[in-house]
């Protein structure tokens, strides 16, 4: 007789609007312009999309000197580029298509208008993230100071205290442990600007947000999403801080531990904001497999976001 379990599905999850917009510019280009079409680095981090493009026509590449036709169209990730990238590919004579997240191209404005007004510029982010290369390279070397963690804004020194000062931080970060970086900086310097409105974005709050209400019930939390996503990354941290020790990444290739599974009498599932939903619904039946599954969605808010398409590709 099969184990009876109650699996908790954490709502929102997966496909944010800045995904969703991301690869439809790929399938969008690649009906336009067909293949092959270049994308420079991962669209969005997930190894089964990635493929996916692949399998239509996408070429992925980390440099545009990896261009071997520079006839072809390129895509820049939803991640976002520094300015050098574009200003390459123009003097390539290379088409390319942005596909910068909106909201993460938000931030590199801020960063532009913070430094046309003189502040001193602190990045609150995950160093050689794709993002935080990004939000960097939009100002010159040496413009921003990044920091990681708590720890850092013990040493962390203005050296001209006559400029002002400001923050941004990196979209996907986890919102209380930005919360606490930014206590600590705002104790440190009472003056010091932040965003009008927040840069952790709404999904990954959202997502944050529904993994913590279910975490606590669970006796293990699985969370889909590839290793180098550090929305999906930072769900696996918000889970096992909300009281469940037992989280897990489930990444591709990562075997499902059923035997585990069957010891459990409720588990949480979650995925990153890059990862399929197919994936969820692919994990919850091998579950079945060997368990009688009960499955409850806990919603903690309704997502209605859309973002529009470049207007190359209308």
């Amino acid at each position: 007789m099969k184990n009876e379990l109650k699996i908790l599905l954490a709502s929102p999850r997966g496909f944010c609007a800045g995904v969703d917009r991301a690869i439809e510019i790929v399938n969008k280009a690649l009906d336009k312009y067909g293949s092959p079409v270049y994308v420079r680095h991962e669209i969005v981090h997930n190894k089964q999309v990635v493929e996916n493009l692949k399998k239509r026509g996408a070429i992925f590449v980390e440099e545009l000197s990896e261009i071997k036709d520079v006839t072809r169209p390129v895509i820049f990730s939803a991640h976002g580029v520094p300015k050098k990238v574009p200003e390459e590919a123009k003097l390539k004579n290379l088409s390319y298509v942005d596909a910068t997240c909106p909201l993460v191209s938000k931030v590199h404005r801020e960063s532009e208008q913070l430094y046309k007004n003189g502040f001193d510029i602190i990045l609150i982010g995950h160093k050689n993230h794709p993002e935080v290369i990004g939000t960097m390279g939009q100002l010159p070397s040496g413009s921003i100071k990044l920091i990681e963690t708590a720890e850092e804004v013990k040493f962390l020194e203005i050296k001209n205290f006559k400029k002002p000062l400001a923050y941004i931080t990196q979209t996907t970060l986890s919102v209380d442990d930005t919360f606490e970086i930014i206590k600590l900086l705002k104790n440190k310097f009472p003056l010091i600007k932040g965003p009008v409105k927040e840069d952790i974005c709404y999904a990954t709050t959202n997502r944050q947000r529904a993994v913590k209400k279910i975490a606590p019930q669970c006796d293990m939390v699985f969370i889909i999403g590839s290793r180098n996503s550090s929305n999906s990354v930072r769900l696996v941290e918000v889970a096992k801080k909300a009281g469940c020790k037992n989280s897990t990444l489930m990444h591709f290739g990562k075997e499902l531990p059923i035997e585990e599974i069957k010891k459990c009498k409720k588990i949480g599932i979650s995925s990153g904001a890059s990862a399929p939903e197919e994936l969820v619904q692919n994990l919850i039946n091998d579950i079945k497999r060997d368990c009688k599954v009960l499955i409850e969605e806990v919603v903690v808010a309704e997502e209605k976001v859309v973002f529009k398409l470049p207007k190359e590709l209308n």
